[in-house]
């Protein structure tokens, strides 16, 4: 048998913040709350479960390009729809030096950390 990812872990300052604006992204919920330690993931009864979103308070969370970031789909919408309701929760445009051409949106989240919004739809 081998290893699957089940959480990712986001060092933050304000997990309460965080935690709002990734469970408005993904139609996630929150699942714990300890000593400054959110996790967020998919409700009860959505099949199998992708891996959950960790958000630990820190008070020196990092700066600058992480070496790993979201992507993430729209499931019931066009992506400029999509981009619009980020947009609207508290997504903002990120410049990482793209042209212009790209099939995609790079945005960041209320602390800045940078995902991307694909343009293919996914099944929800």
């Amino acid at each position: 048998m081998a290893c699957r990812i089940t959480e990712l872990v986001l060092d933050c300052r304000d997990p309460e913040e965080l935690a709002r604006f990734w469970c408005e992204v993904l139609g996630y919920v929150e699942l714990d709350k300890e000593d400054g330690v959110i996790e967020i993931g998919p409700p009860e009864g959505t099949g199998n479960r992708p891996p959950t979103l960790v958000l630990s308070r820190s008070d020196d969370p990092r700066r600058g390009k992480l070496p790993l970031h979201l992507d993430v789909n729209a499931t019931d919408r066009d992506q400029d729809a999509e981009l619009e309701r980020l947009l609207a929760v508290g997504a903002r445009h990120a410049d990482v030096g793209q042209t212009g051409d790209e099939s995609w949106h790079v945005l960041a989240d209320p602390e800045g950390n940078e995902f991307c919004l694909l343009r293919r739809r996914v099944d929800g």
